[in-house]
């Protein structure tokens, strides 16, 4: 076996096995305090990976786990925070191990690649958890879903249609 084939399956084997750990039920498990403080109805839909309007930041995070991109928003109506989840097409591959020191909005990346790209992994909101590693090959980002808060409540959710 040659020497990259030995250093890149310990990571195929990290993804794998973290692969399955990125999940509302996972998220649910390691914060279940947040997970009680939920009404019956968002606790079903947190369970499915879903969210509503009115859901608080961090019910969004156990249904979703860490957003790929914030950014605020300000119009006539006042200030919003907006989360985007995005996929990478062609060029991503998940797992990282992550870590408090990289909670809240910005999570810390390992390091840039082209155009400001992420390379290497960064830390999820609540402490280990499988997140993106991209691998600067070229991929396109899609966000597939955007959630914006007022007062930290979700005020609006934007899906993309198929």
């Amino acid at each position: 076996m040659s020497k990259s084939a030995r250093l890149l399956l310990p990571w195929v084997a990290a993804t794998l096995l973290l692969g399955a750990c990125a999940t509302p039920q996972s998220r649910i498990e390691r914060n279940p305090d947040t997970f009680q403080s939920l009404t019956s109805e968002q606790q079903e839909l947190v369970k499915q990976g879903r969210i509503a309007i009115g859901f608080s930041e961090a019910a969004v995070k156990l249904a979703l786990g860490q957003p790929q991109r914030v950014s605020q928003r300000t119009d006539e109506k006042g200030k919003s925070t907006v989360w985007r989840y995005v996929d990478y097409e062609n060029g991503a591959i998940g797992a990282g191990f992550g870590s408090f020191y990289g909670a809240g909005y910005y999570p810390g990346f390992a390091g840039f690649g082209a155009y400001g790209r992420p390379v290497g992994f960064y830390n999820g909101f609540y402490g280990p958890g499988v997140t993106t590693i991209y691998t600067g090959s070229g991929g396109a980002e899609r966000e597939r879903l955007r959630v914006v808060f007022v007062d930290g409540k979700v005020t609006a959710i934007e899906e993309e249609l198929k």
